[in-house]
């Protein structure tokens, strides 16, 4: 798998103010009302991780959830990444 070149990732930024980078990761952050929909959001993700074989690293906070993305095989960010962080945007 090649890495996304820095012109894909930052129109990928820019269309998603959710979403942040440092260095070869992109970060997610989510608010939700409660722990429950935190908890619900973590589970959905999960399912689509485990079918797309790509796992976030995951930090919840009692109604806060931050996905952390990055393809380590690679050395950087693939488009397994951007793929899971449209699908996470899709699930919140």
């Amino acid at each position: 798998m090649t890495l996304v070149v820095d012109h894909e990732i930052e129109a990928f930024l820019e269309s998603h103010p959710d979403w942040s980078r440092s260095g070869n990761e992109i970060t997610g952050m989510f608010t939700f009302k409660d722990f429950n929909e935190s908890m619900g959001f973590v589970t959905r993700i999960a399912l689509e991780a485990e079918k797309a074989d790509h796992h976030p690293d995951i930090d919840i906070r009692w109604n806060k959830v931050t996905l952390t993305l990055s393809t380590h095989s690679e050395g950087g960010l693939t488009v397994k990444d951007l793929d899971l962080a449209n699908a996470a945007d899709s699930l919140k």
